[in-house]
């Protein structure tokens, strides 16, 4: 029953992450320290009170308000060793929290203000990551992190972040993305970055169906020819409610169909406004109608949560129970850019097994 399904033991469990970024998840301690060593100036120095600050100015309802949030976190990796700290760090977090396999993704495009090349960002991050998996792993919480390399939506850059991905796609970097504000910027604007990434046989995810409806969803799918949706919530819209049953539109049914994998972040879907509350975001529809449903923290340090704290606001607003957190951490690693036996791996030896144990209780 819900009710027996306590936060302490949602932090145990083992989960799957998909769309995470890498300058949305610092500690605010360490953005405070960051900032003094490069002297750049901080809304308040205290971590506490920085963490709240970060959470109430992305609480606004827009998307665009919400992305200015970054300019303080962006300011503070603009070096290698405190882009190898913050990816560190971010792996330990996750790890700490339960996760077990996570993507995470940030912009190299962002981190040049300080002279370091697209190649030493990415090898700064990738570092970190191995070095945060490692104490993960000897500290008892094993944790598999893949890296999206990010194109912003609104620069020309993406053809060279794509070749840039791939050309690292055997040190660490599982896929690609685009982001940074949908209107206006459509993903069809980067048709050669996904063309060249086809051809290369490699991964790649579109932000799409956040801040922006249904055109958004079906150029990044039919155009672009997106594996997964990053967000993709908007894809509701296609889903009449009025009668009895809910009726999908063409695209809807075709996502749904296909098994396209919805990226949906809960908490920061509705900081942004593409959802009015938790009990009203649309996970709720979408996974009763078997979409390709995965729960995301988007930016744990703007929306002040982690996977486990997710789970605990669905559990609260649906009535989940383990059943529906095993389905939906399943769902993310089946959907996850890294090769199917991997994949098959974590779910057989580490998912499974933990989740078979609560369901027996």
């Amino acid at each position: 029953m819900v009710a027996t399904i306590r936060y302490e033991d949602i932090v145990k469990v083992p989960k799957a992450l998909l769309h995470d970024h890498l300058d949305g998840g610092l500690r605010p301690a360490t953005i405070v320290e960051l900032a003094a060593e490069v002297g750049h100036e901080l809304p308040t120095t205290e971590p506490d009170a920085l963490g709240r600050w970060f959470v109430e100015a992305a609480d606004s309802g827009s998307l665009e308000r919400y992305l200015e949030t970054f300019a303080h976190t962006v300011a503070v990796m603009q070096t290698a060793s405190a882009l190898r700290r913050v990816a560190a760090e971010c792996a330990l977090d996750l790890a700490a929290d339960g996760v077990v396999y996570a993507e995470v993704r940030f912009a190299p495009e962002q981190h040049l203000e300080r002279d370091l090349t697209l190649d030493q960002v990415v090898e700064a991050v990738l570092a970190g990551f191995a070095e945060g998996s490692a104490q993960a792993a000897a500290a008892g919480t094993p944790i598999r992190v893949g890296t999206l390399l990010t194109a912003m939506r609104h620069a020309a850059r993406s053809q060279e972040i794509a070749e840039l991905a791939v050309r690292h796609r055997d040190a660490g970097v599982v896929g690609f993305d685009i982001a940074g504000a949908e209107a206006g910027f459509p993903p069809t604007r980067h048709l050669d970055a996904f063309e060249y990434l086809q051809r290369e046989n490699f991964h790649f995810t579109i932000h799409a169906g956040e801040a922006f409806g249904l055109p958004s969803i079906w150029q990044a799918i039919q155009w672009c020819g997106a594996d997964r949706l990053g967000h993709g919530v908007r894809i509701v819209d296609d889903i009449d409610t009025s009668g009895p049953t809910p009726v999908l539109g063409r695209l809807a049914a075709y996502v749904r169909d296909k098994r396209i994998p919805l990226e949906l972040c809960p908490s920061s879907n509705v900081q942004t406004g593409a959802a009015t509350s938790i009990a009203e975001h649309p996970i709720g529809l979408l996974r009763d109608l078997r979409f390709r449903v995965t729960l995301n923290t988007d930016n744990r340090l703007m929306s002040g949560t982690s996977m486990s704290r997710e789970m605990a606001l669905l559990v609260e607003a649906f009535g989940y129970g383990w059943a529906e957190l095993r389905w939906l951490t399943i769902n993310a690693m089946k959907s996850a850019f890294i090769p199917f036996d991997e994949r098959l791996r974590i779910i057989d030896e580490v998912i499974k097994p933990a989740y078979a144990t609560l369901l027996d209780d």
